[in-house]
């Protein structure tokens, strides 16, 4: 049977299927991954098909919509049954959950001086990353870590960046950052594993809106004290899959950045589980 694709997104259902080219229609539920090209198109990989399809970059917007939908993540997913808040935007749970991590360029003290805002865009409040021990974009001077340490986890964290160039990122096992970096695509950029893969920037929804990072964290595998297995990372990026099971190769920056970083150049992992850190 014959018809015009036009007639094929007529008949097809929504739910399941999206035109991303002008020569093309998809199912949503067998898209396993992407790569971001250039500024006009990304490719697709997709179950059963050995070359990858290529969508044109203003179909991204109703794609990401629906594959966020799909996977039920992104920006004001609720929290899981048993779920641990580690955030909320109130000062208890900040003091109750949270202290400084106190690295060799710790420079501010307790109690935590990041304060409680009033959330720009929905209402309520946040806790906003402006200590002035770190003024200037000193990393390690004023960093929060969670007084809980973690191997195996889940995270689902949101955040909002208001200025220009805004620098920031989210420390696994106060180990491996995944960045947030504003105007920045490069492997030092918004979404990367940094130093070690390139920036999923095309996901970032920009500045002065919520942006969400879901993370399946699996921490490096060890026998008799020798590192066996890397640390590996899988992320949703605002509901798109960006990193999948992505190897962690070390942890970068020196010691300033976190534990281990001044191990063998950031290259010796030990055993040791890890807070969270900001």
């Amino acid at each position: 049977m014959r018809q015009t694709l036009a007639a094929w997104e007529e008949r097809l259902p929504a739910t399941h299927f999206l035109r991303v080219h002008r020569q093309t229609i998809v199912s949503l539920p067998r898209i396993e991954g992407f790569a971001h090209d250039d500024e006009e198109t990304t490719s697709l990989r997709v179950t059963g098909l050995r070359e990858p399809v290529r969508a044109r970059r203003a179909h991204w917007p109703e794609l990401s919509a629906r594959l966020a939908a799909r996977a039920q993540l992104g920006v004001g997913l609720k929290p899981a049954a048993g779920a641990e808040v580690l955030i909320d935007g109130t000062r208890e749970t900040l003091d109750a959950k949270w202290t400084y991590w106190t690295g060799p360029r710790f420079a501010s003290a307790l109690p935590i001086k990041w304060p409680i805002v009033p959330d720009p865009v929905d209402g309520g409040t946040a806790v906003k990353t402006d200590d002035p021990a770190a003024v200037g974009g000193k990393y390690g001077s004023a960093d929060i870590v969670t007084k809980k340490a973690y191997r195996d986890f889940r995270l689902h964290v949101e955040f909002l960046v208001v200025n220009p160039g805004g620098n920031s990122g989210v420390y696994l096992q106060n180990r491996y950052e995944i960045q947030i970096c504003d105007r920045d695509a490069t492997t030092h950029g918004m979404g990367a594993v940094i130093n070690e893969t390139p920036s999923p920037y095309f996901a970032y929804k920009g500045l002065g809106q919520w942006n969400a990072y879901d993370i399946q964290f699996r921490a490096a595998r060890f026998k008799d004290g020798v590192l066996t297995e890397p640390a590996r990372v899988t992320m949703y990026f605002n509901g798109i899959k960006v990193h999948a099971n992505q190897r962690i190769n070390q942890v970068w920056g020196g010691a300033n950045s976190g534990i281990d970083g001044g191990n063998d150049g950031g290259k010796g992992i030990t055993d040791t589980p890890g807070g969270l850190k900001l």
